[in-house]
C-alpha cells in the first residue's frame, strides 16, 4: 500500500498535545486572566546556557563565548576526552534589595557550557583569552591521515 506524503506527520495541534499534560492545557487557558504574568519559578533551577560559537582555521580548534561583565577570576575552562566545559558566575555588581522589579531580561548567576569538540586536538596546547567581554579559547588540531585506498584482489 502506498503511503500517502505527510501520512506520518503529526499536525500542530496533535503535535502540541503530545507534549502538553491535561494540566498545562487547563493553566493555558486561564492564563494572564487578570493581567498576571505567569511567572515559571522552576527555571531558577537551572544554570544559565552559554552562547558559543565553534569554527576550524587550517590548523586550529576555535571556540569563542560572549562572556561580556565575567571577571576572568569568574571563570573556569576545563577540557578531558574532547570535552570542553566552561563555567562560570555572572554578577550584577549590584547588592541593593530591589522590591518592585519593572522588566528583568540579564541572567544573574552561574552558567555553564559542556560540549564535545568536534575534532581531535592537543589538550596541551590550548591558549585561552578574555577580551572584551569575549572568551576565546583555541586548540591545535590534531592532523588526521587521509584515507587509503584498499585495492580489492
Amino acid at each position: 500500500m502506498a503511503r500517502k506524503p505527510n501520512e506520518d506527520l503529526l499536525i500542530e495541534d496533535e503535535l502540541t498535545a503530545a507534549f502538553l499534560s491535561d494540566d498545562s492545557l487547563a493553566a493555558s487557558d486561564d492564563s494572564d486572566v487578570a493581567g498576571e504574568d505567569n511567572w515559571d519559578d522552576s527555571q531558577e533551577e537551572f544554570l544559565g546556557q552559554l552562547a558559543v560559537d565553534v569554527y576550524e582555521t587550517d590548523d586550529r580548534l576555535v571556540v569563542k563565548a560572549r562572556t561580556a561583565g565575567v571577571n576572568k577570576e569568574d571563570l573556569d575552562v576545563s577540557i578531558s576526552d574532547g570535552i570542553l566545559t566552561i563555567s562560570g558566575t555572572l554578577s550584577s555588581g549590584d547588592d541593593t534589595d530591589a522590591n518592585n522589579w519593572h522588566i528583568q531580561e540579564c541572567y544573574w548567576g552561574e552558567f555553564n557550557r559542556t560540549l564535545a569538540l568536534p575534532v581531535s586536538v592537543r589538550e596541551d596546547e590550548v591558549d585561552a583569552v578574555l577580551k572584551d567581554g569575549v572568551l576565546t579559547v583555541s586548540f591545535a588540531k590534531i592532523k588526521q591521515e587521509q584515507a587509503k585506498r584498499i585495492t580489492i584482489q
